[in-house]
């Protein structure tokens, strides 16, 4: 069975595509002329997504459910394969533990559990099971980090754990994948003003964040750049400039 949509076009699989940073891709990639295949967890604000990008000619088939667990991943993998290649993966859905964000002396374990599972095991586990359609489009993967990876932030240890540890993957996956033509990325949004960030902080006013929307100076420019020039790179969106060292 093959997709709808046009088959010439790049492929993109975005997970949290419901909302904010995910959302905000999701738009952008589709001005860029990709078909896409969308996760989220809640079906009704991913349809709507959806429906504004069908709007456009594409077909967007979506999968709601929890990246966590592996029947979602097999339902986007069977999404995939209608497709026959990925040229890009965002892994972007995280799980931000629980609000508000407790000290990791008193962290519930299965809490944290939880917190690995999306944000580490989760996304490893669709580069593995999606690899043959990657490999195919020498494809791009980018993992979704956070400055709490690298900042050692007083509650922010479990989550900061969890993207230091897929920073860690997305540097390993970059080494061995290079022969298999695969690009892999980590990309630290910075703090934006979502619902995810206003979990963080409970209460308040976070209207002084930037809107997932600052980020897109960066992704064209990423689009833009030489797949394995820029594997195993480490990138913050909001940065001032974006530079590959030789």
């Amino acid at each position: 069975m093959t997709p709808s949509g046009d088959a010439s076009r790049p492929v993109a699989l975005v997970t949290g595509a419901s909302r904010g940073l995910g959302a905000a891709l999701a738009r952008f990639l589709a001005a860029q002329e990709f078909e896409l295949v969308l996760n989220a967890r809640h079906a009704e604000p991913l349809e709507e997504i959806a429906g504004e990008l069908r709007d456009s000619g594409r077909t967007v088939p979506t999968v709601v459910g929890d990246i966590g667990k592996p029947s979602t991943r097999t339902a986007l993998q069977r999404e995939i394969q209608r497709f026959d290649h990925l040229d890009l993966l965002v892994n972007n859905a995280s799980e931000l533990g629980p609000s508000p964000l407790p000290p990791l002396a008193g962290y519930p374990p299965q809490g944290l559990e939880r917190v690995f599972r999306v944000n580490v095991l989760a996304p490893l586990s669709l580069v593995q099971e999606l690899l043959p359609y990657l490999v195919r489009a020498r494809g791009r993967v980018v993992n979704i980090s956070s400055d709490a990876a690298v900042g050692g932030y007083p509650g922010w240890g479990g989550y900061g754990a969890s993207k230091a540890a897929l920073d860690l993957l997305s540097l390993t996956l970059a080494h061995e994948l290079k022969e298999l033509g695969v690009s892999v990325v980590s990309v630290d949004p910075g703090d934006m003003r979502t619902a995810m960030h206003q979990a963080a902080f409970p209460g308040q006013d976070i209207s002084d964040r930037a809107p997932p929307e600052a980020t897109l100076p960066f992704w064209a420019w990423l689009l833009n750049q030489e797949p394995m020039a820029v594997s195993g790179h480490r990138f913050q969106a909001q940065g001032d400039r974006w530079e590959v060292s030789p």
